[in-house]
């Protein structure tokens, strides 16, 4: 089962990911167009932390069980 912590980190990763693939130009065209399509769309660490931070509080307030973190440690 996955914890709030690891799926953060997992999303926050996976777009470092992409964007390392956007970069590399020893990917073909198509990866990296790709790549950056998905990085349209796709939120940014900060997008992410905040949410974990709004879920957190939430989860305080009402019992509710955060589906993000808002700490990557």
């Amino acid at each position: 089962m996955t914890i709030p912590l690891e799926r953060t980190r997992a999303v926050i990763q996976a777009r470092e990911f992409l964007e390392r693939l956007e970069r590399d130009p020893s990917q073909s065209k198509e990866m990296r167009t790709l790549a950056t399509q998905l990085l349209r769309h796709y939120p940014s660490k900060g997008e992410v932390l905040l949410q974990g931070h709004i879920q957190e509080s939430l989860g305080a307030r009402y019992g509710y069980n955060p589906f993000f973190s808002s700490s990557i440690e």
